[in-house]
């Protein structure tokens, strides 16, 4: 960031004689100035972490400051850790570029304080827009060139990789692996601006953990993708360490934001070249997909260990719903008492029909399994012996779990 923004701000620290924060419009911290001491929480914490969680954001937007033109007196929010403070919008023209951030414990800050503030307001103003407009063109053109990555174009996204190369925005001749963070919405839930700026925030600060050029990130509509070189050269992080920062850290972004359930990660297998990375990320996004009914081992949900999953997962949603179950199977899982019997049955199947096995999984006597599994025989109809129909069972109950009547 420019020193003129730095100027700025040291200046109306001066002249208000107290700490100073400039934030974008998006509330990510630009420049702040001196501080003797950590004035509340959430100013220790955008300090530290150059990012303001996304509860806060919406609490403070919550009283109007992004479509004030004056300033805007907001009160103390004990559980997000927020003193009283004064917030001044920087806009040019109709155009809002950023904030002004005074703690204001005592509400000591004048009206005169507050008007020889605003009287700067336009040379804010100028620099923000002028590092907004470069800054702007780079990451519109950097998003646009991910964007075109990710195409199923064939043509697209060889000159898209083209230009991320020439560009040095990722290390040429590295191995390439995708991640995708997903936020799982409660029912009824959408995503919205708050969801998306949480996934960015998760999406940067795994990048900044890397360093250098080694990763390229970019936020769609319900999750985050994040391309990282899985050349030694470029880190030494492993894909599946990456993916379990991507996951703390969007479970921490996402803290107390209405509506999200939860946070997953899906990690493709990584490929040769940055121009094939769309094979991978359409693995990653599936493995989240799966990850959202199924629970995964680990907190990263992928790709080569999905199993069957791998090829169910490739079938639409509408495919999957019309595709028909064993008719035995469809009426043991219509039955809201059978759960028993449909446990041991996939516990059976998933390990190979071993009643050894299976009795100690179940921690059941030998004599009560074969029971119990005589007793599926008669309520599907079926004969366990048969491999093709402990096939077709199997493969009903994993597509039962994918479609939620598991």
């Amino acid at each position: 960031m420019s020193t003129e923004l730095q100027r700025l701000v040291d200046a109306v620290a001066e002249q208000t004689g107290r700490p100073v924060v400039l934030e974008d419009r998006r509330q990510r911290m630009i420049v702040y100035s001196q501080h003797d001491e950590p004035l509340d929480q959430v100013r220790s914490e955008s300090i530290l972490s150059r990012r303001t969680r996304p509860e806060v954001v919406a609490w403070l937007r919550s009283h109007g400051i992004a479509t004030a033109t004056a300033p805007v007196r907001t009160p103390a929010g004990e559980e997000l850790g927020l003193l009283p403070r004064v917030c001044v919008p920087i806009r040019h023209q109709e155009l809002l570029l950023g904030f002004l951030w005074f703690v204001d414990r005592e509400a000591s800050l004048t009206d005169d304080d507050l008007a020889a503030v605003v009287d700067t307001r336009d040379r804010f103003a100028l620099a923000l827009y002028r590092e907004n407009l470069a800054g702007e063109l780079a990451s519109n053109r950097v998003a646009e060139a991910m964007r075109n990555l990710l195409a199923p174009d064939t043509d697209v996204p060889v000159q898209a990789a083209r230009e991320l190369l020439a560009e040095g925005r990722f290390p040429q001749d590295s191995p390439v692996v995708a991640l995708v963070a997903r936020p799982v919405l409660t029912a009824g839930a959408q995503p919205d601006e708050y969801l998306r700026l949480a996934i960015e925030q998760a999406l940067v600060a795994v990048r900044r953990s890397l360093g250098g050029h080694a990763a390229l990130h970019l936020v769609r509509f319900d999750h985050g993708v994040l391309l990282v070189s899985s050349g030694e050269a470029a880190t030494s992080t492993s894909p599946e360490e990456v993916g379990a920062n991507l996951r703390s850290e969007l479970e921490r972004a996402c803290q107390g934001l209405v509506g999200v359930e939860r946070a997953l990660v899906g990690l493709g297998a990584a490929r040769d070249e940055l121009v094939a990375v769309r094979g991978s990320y359409e693995e990653a996004r599936q493995a989240a997909e799966v990850a959202v009914h199924l629970p995964v081992s680990g907190p990263v949900a992928a790709w080569a260990r999905l199993g069957i999953y791998r090829a169910l997962a490739h079938l639409s949603d509408e495919q999957m719903a019309a595709t028909s179950l064993h008719p035995g199977l469809e009426r043991l899982l219509a039955d809201d008492g059978a759960g028993t019997l449909v446990e041991t049955l996939e516990t059976y199947l998933d390990l190979a029909g071993s009643a050894q096995e299976t009795s100690r999984s179940l921690g059941l006597h030998r004599t009560s399994l074969y029971h119990r599994l005589s007793r599926i025989e008669a309520r599907c109809e079926t004969d366990l012996r048969d491999g093709n129909e402990r096939l077709v069972l199997h493969l009903g109950l994993k597509l039962a779990r994918l479609t939620g009547r598991r």
